[in-house]
């Protein structure tokens, strides 16, 4: 069955193209241009997944997400400006799946898109035990959990956005071994979409600060300056 994906955004440009580039794909797209009518087509119709932008007229992407968790458990993905850091913070808290930062690629939000389909997908079928142990990565008090893009440690779910998972996932596959910013963006990005080193490690610096909410030790990325990082279990 072919998925439909709703962006909610007030810039008609984006909508346009965005939309685009996603029935190409042949997903079904729905399209608002304010939180307030979006509320009011989800609760009519509802959906498959929703990209938001934060800031709107008549309700911004926060305040929508807020009430639609209220009914509604479809994954949400955040277009969010340079300056919503706090903004980010709040919205995966109420249970966002994930954040762009705008301007981005389209490419690479239609990346994202899969994933968490894919990852869906995958909670709704039984998955055998040796799948299940397959899919699984321990380092220490870490585990993560590839069907289902989870993320534990010491027993605590920690909430990761999809570029996060895949960032720590890679540096926990080989303790020790040093990953550099390059490697990372291959790892996070496809090779047509450009990022800088300072999106590493704005990514890194924010899955530190999660780690340390419940763990205020937690070093278990490290940084070797001019070089990369690496995981330690230590």
């Amino acid at each position: 069955m072919t998925a439909t994906i709703t962006l909610v955004d007030d810039d008609q440009n984006i909508l346009t193209s965005v939309r685009m580039v996603l029935e190409a794909e042949g997903f079904n797209v729905r399209t608002y241009v304010d939180g307030a009518s979006a509320l009011e087509g989800f609760n009519k119709e509802g959906t498959d997944l929703a990209v938001l932008d934060i800031k709107m007229p008549r309700m911004d992407g926060i305040e929508l997400l807020r009430r639609l968790r209220e009914k509604h458990d479809f994954p949400v993905i955040f277009l969010t400006s340079k300056d919503d850091e706090i903004d980010e913070m709040i919205g995966l808290k109420m249970g966002a799946d994930d954040y762009i930062t705008k301007p981005f690629s389209q490419r690479l939000l239609l990346e994202r898109i899969k994933v968490i389909l894919r990852r869906m997908e995958v909670l709704r079928k039984n998955v055998s035990v040796k799948e299940e142990e397959e899919s699984t990565i321990t380092r220490g008090r870490l585990k993560l959990d590839d069907l289902r893009h989870t993320c534990e440690w010491a027993g605590q779910n920690i909430k990761l956005t999809v570029t996060e998972f895949l960032l720590l996932k890679a540096l926990a596959h080989r303790p020790g071994h040093v990953k550099s910013r390059d490697q990372l963006m291959d790892v996070a990005y496809s090779d047509d979409i450009y990022v800088d080193d300072r999106t590493i490690d704005s990514h890194i610096k924010r899955l530190r600060k999660k780690f340390r909410k419940y763990d205020s030790k937690f070093s278990g990325i490290e940084t070797l300056y001019g070089v990369g990082y690496r995981y330690s279990e230590t």
